[in-house]
């Protein structure tokens, strides 16, 4: 867990680092790895493609029972129009959950996520939209067919 906790900081601390970056999004995400969850995404260039990454969190409290999800992960989106992208990438998700109703116990652990989908995400900043499937793999299994939308504003860019 504290490899895990540790990878999150890494990676937020380099998302903030590149804040002047013409591609960077923030969403809401239904489905994927975070579950319920709210995303910041940003390119590790100054193009509007490329590689980039993504962090989160996410989860949801029922019965008393909790469930925190930080999906992060590595993407590379394809374009040739500065509009439409194929997005493909693959990342780790932390999980800690805890069960108030029994004893305070609690389980933490990680699962890897692949994605592949379609990313809607114009160039100048707007709205943005995307569709994906995402394998979830762990200790648990192999789950192939899970999926996911997203929801978000992108902030900035610079058209060709």
């Amino acid at each position: 867990m504290k490899r895990s906790f540790l990878l999150v900081i890494i990676f937020f601390t380099g998302f903030i680092s590149v804040h002047a970056q013409p591609a960077q999004s923030i969403y809401f995400e239904l489905g994927g790895p975070g579950l319920a969850s709210v995303n910041f995404d940003s390119r590790f260039s100054n193009k509007e493609d490329g590689v980039g990454g993504r962090i989160g969190i996410g989860g949801f409290s029922i019965d008393g029972t909790s469930a925190l999800f930080i999906p992060v992960g590595i993407n590379f989106i394809l374009g040739k129009d500065n509009r439409n992208y194929f997005e493909f990438g693959g990342g780790v998700t932390p999980v800690i959950i805890s069960d108030d109703l029994i004893d305070g116990d609690s389980f933490t652990g990680t699962f890897g996520h692949l994605l592949f989908g379609y990313r809607m995400q114009p160039a100048n900043g707007g709205f943005t939209f995307r569709a994906f499937i995402s394998p979830v793999f762990g200790s648990g299994g192999f789950i192939p067919y899970y999926g996911g939308v997203s929801f978000g504003y992108k902030f900035g860019g610079k058209g060709k």
